[in-house]
């Protein structure tokens, strides 16, 4: 019997998505990469210094930041891992390099090109070789006769970049990508953002948390689709799951509710085995899941939380950035589920849809949500 195209096509997508959900799971001694966040200073109007909270062996092994959340994903991981087992001075003597590659761009620009040098370097020497080492990276440049502005020019593959103008009333605070321009910088401050300009600026970086950097809720939000293949089972629980996790990110970001990574992590990966192995038992929606998720809602709005942590928001549009940050959120799950029905969903009503489709899918997020849960106790 040949097999139909709908059959066909189905196990292609639930071959992809087991395989990309096998390959998440393998990463034990990953080192998971976190924004640079650079700080603005001028001194005495004839110096501008630029203080940088910087992962330096990821810049300095070349992995493509824009491309990965995880050194392992790159094809230069192993030249992090080298360069991450240096001791500081051997480290530090590589840094001239890199510096030099910024002034060529140039990093910096206030009616000229600045040229950057070191002031200071201070590389933490109590990390776990399994953790991100993040430094402080001092740079110092003359400021020319007459310079308001400046310009900042973020290296393509840099990754994410928080700018914070300090020293000043009413300071810049942006966010740029990889290859992005800050646009003009008064350096006598007054550049805050507007209400609309921080709100549009958050919605990506919540949106990139989500897709394509935020695998756990990524394969959470899938646990939730495979349950049922009616609607009404799915938006209860993504209503659930939404309203939960709004109020714990509100939380977190204001800071009157902080819980350590230590303990949210493994439980919002128990959360997903939760769900998943629900799945595998029931095809419908009982009466006490939605309450369930609610609590697992909670857990992932304070995972949310602890990325604006480092993220920073800035105090002058503290709300319309985390509502924006929070729209974002939810547009990537949507087109977590609106990327499932596409894959899978014009065959949930066929017999064989849940044998072959909705319990092994599960049963793969589950066994991927147990290593995890494992891996962050104990490793």
């Amino acid at each position: 019997m040949i097999p139909s195209l709908s059959h066909i096509l189905a196990k292609l997508f639930l071959f992809i998505a087991l395989s990309t959900a096998g390959l998440f799971g393998m990463r034990a001694t990953a080192h998971e990469l976190v924004p640079t966040i650079a700080d603005l200073t001028v001194y005495d109007k004839a110096t501008v210094v630029l203080e940088l909270r910087i992962n330096l062996e990821a810049f300095l092994a070349g992995i493509d930041l824009d491309a990965v959340e995880n050194t392992n994903d790159d094809d230069a991981g192993d030249a992090y891992t080298t360069l991450r087992a240096l001791p500081a001075d051997d480290l530090a003597a590589l840094l001239p390099g890199l510096i030099a590659r910024w002034n060529a761009l140039p990093l910096a620009v206030v009616d000229s090109p600045l040229d950057f040098t070191q002031a200071a370097l201070d590389i933490p020497q109590d990390v776990g070789a399994d953790l991100p080492r993040i430094s402080t990276l001092m740079l110092r440049a003359p400021l020319p006769d007459g310079g308001t502005a400046i310009t900042l020019n973020w290296p393509a593959g840099s990754g994410a970049l928080v700018v914070r103008q300090q020293g000043v009333d009413a300071p810049y605070t942006g966010f740029l990508n990889g290859g992005d321009q800050s646009g003009p910088i008064n350096l006598r401050g007054g550049g805050t953002a507007t209400p609309w300009q921080a709100f549009a600026s958050y919605i990506p970086v919540g949106f990139d948390h989500i897709l394509p950097k935020g695998l756990d809720h990524i394969l959470f939000v899938l646990g939730l689709f495979f349950l049922s293949t009616r609607l009404r089972p799915l938006v209860w629980q993504v209503s659930a799951f939404t309203l939960a996790h709004t109020v714990t990110l509100a939380l977190g970001a204001l800071g009157w509710v902080t819980v350590p990574g230590s303990i949210v992590e493994p439980l919002i990966a128990a959360s997903i085995v939760y769900v998943a192995v629900e799945n595998i038992f029931t095809s419908g929606l009982n009466p006490w899941r939605p309450v369930v998720i609610f609590g697992f809602g909670l857990l992932h709005g304070l995972g949310f939380a602890s990325v604006l942590g480092e993220f920073g928001l800035p105090e002058g549009q503290f709300i319309p950035a985390l509502i924006g940050f929070n729209i974002g959120v939810e547009l990537g799950q949507l087109t977590v589920i609106a990327i499932a029905f596409l894959g899978v969903g014009w065959c949930a009503r066929r017999a064989w849809y849940r044998a072959r489709i909705a319990v092994p899918a599960s049963c793969v997020i589950a066994a991927v949500g147990a290593y995890w849960c494992v891996e962050r106790v104990f490793f």
